[in-house]
């Protein structure tokens, strides 16, 4: 392997990855559905998601306290594992910074509609075997 496909890079992004789903499945144990029904652990994995891949990317790219394989392990794999939602947001403040706003409503609307419909459909598509 070569370039950014390191087998370290793997290493690290699988590692960090491990560790951000353990962390998520921590969170779901210690904050049940409470009686209203509301996803209070997905909802705070979600935001705290998006803290933290906020932060270090900000600090990757405005300090040295954060090393690219550091960047790596944490925002790839930690975050990754932890919620992909936090990629989601990172990339739609990447296209926001980058002045795309037309690709940020559509990257918005459209995960959130095609997502919907997806999980729908999958579902549907289950009842039809069942």
């Amino acid at each position: 392997m070569t370039g950014n496909m390191s087998v370290r890079n793997l290493l690290l992004v699988g590692a960090g990855g491990f560790i951000g789903s353990v962390a998520r499945y921590i969170v779901a144990l210690a904050m049940p559905l409470t009686g209203t029904g509301f996803p209070f652990a997905t909802f705070t994995v979600n935001l705290l998601g998006s803290f933290l891949i906020g932060l270090i990317s900000e600090l990757t790219v405005s300090t040295t306290l954060v090393s690219p394989e550091a960047r790596l392990f944490l925002t790839t794999g930690f975050c990754g594992g932890f919620t992909t939602f936090s990629s989601y947001m990172h990339e739609n403040g990447a296209l926001i910074r980058d002045g795309q706003v037309l690709y940020t409503t559509l990257y918005l609307a459209g995960s959130v509609a095609g997502g919907f419909l997806a999980l729908y459909t999958g579902m549907a598509t289950a009842k039809l075997w069942s």
